[in-house]
């Protein structure tokens, strides 16, 4: 394992992307959703450092199960958001952006609660893999083309606790 971004680092991006999310919503009403599992260590973060009204809401979207390092078909589940979205300003917040495909098929769905706005924030953009018309509006860092865990991010659900982010090597992967 290598460490990519130290938890210094982390937190001193988690603290860019909420003045930029705040300097954004200027005091606006958010709803933050958080797609789990990933993105609740960001989230819970997030939540500390903005100072905005806002609510936070959950959705389930997983691609990724148990050892597999390619994605797999998106399970979503948005029956308990529709009070938290329906009028309001929403903020999709993801662990990473890979491909895209999960915000890309996330955002029309959450499109049909009748949100006033929806915008994205991502802890990490990985460089090279995106397949879809789409980029996050809230981006913590770039990344290279490398499988990464820790700080929410995981590898068949280990090594989520880590509070930096590190490349697995081939024999992690074992």
């Amino acid at each position: 394992m290598k460490v990519l971004l130290t938890a210094e680092q982390i937190q001193e991006g988690v603290n860019s992307l909420a003045q930029r999310i705040e300097q954004y919503y200027q005091g606006k009403p958010v709803t933050l959703v958080g797609v789990l599992i990933g993105s609740i260590v960001l989230l819970a973060d997030l939540i500390r450092r903005l100072n905005i009204p806002l609510r936070v809401g959950l959705v389930q979207a997983r691609r990724y199960r148990g050892r597999n390092t390619q994605p797999g078909p998106l399970a979503i589940d948005l029956e308990v958001l529709t009070a938290e979205v329906r009028g309001r300003h929403v903020l999709l917040v993801d662990d990473i952006f890979d491909t895209g495909q999960t915000l890309w098929e996330l955002i029309p769905q959450l499109d049909e609660l009748a949100p006033l706005s929806i915008r994205t924030a991502v802890l990490l953009r990985k460089q090279g893999r995106k397949q879809v018309d789409l980029e996050p509006d809230f981006v913590g860092f770039e990344i290279p083309n490398v499988f990464v865990v820790g700080y929410g991010l995981d590898y068949d659900d280990m090594y989520r606790n880590l509070p930096y982010v590190a490349t697995l090597d081939n024999e992690d992967l074992k």
